[in-house]
């Protein structure tokens, strides 16, 4: 898959884990669904260890409260193409 087309997926799953965010009270619940759905697919998107390991970081911000504002599938992009380049 494309590096860009990776970059712009991953700004609509950020998109998506903040609207969880934005709505009071049932932010929590959705987190609750969204947190593993996050996790799958950020392995995904990101194969090998450091897929994995991203995953589970995915899964962990999105399963606490009030951490809905990291942008984790940009932020692993920016590793990914940015820091870790082979």
């Amino acid at each position: 898959m494309n590096k860009y087309k990776k970059l712009l997926i991953g700004i609509l799953l950020d998109a998506v884990g903040y609207v969880s965010f934005l709505i009071p009270g049932i932010g929590e619940f959705t987190d609750a669904i969204w947190a593993p759905v996050s996790g799958w697919l950020m392995t995904k998107l990101y194969k090998g260890k450091a897929g994995k390991v991203a995953g589970i970081i995915s899964f962990v911000e999105e399963a606490l409260p009030g951490f809905d504002v990291i942008p984790t599938f940009t932020l692993m992009w920016i590793y990914t193409y940015v820091f870790n380049k082979k």
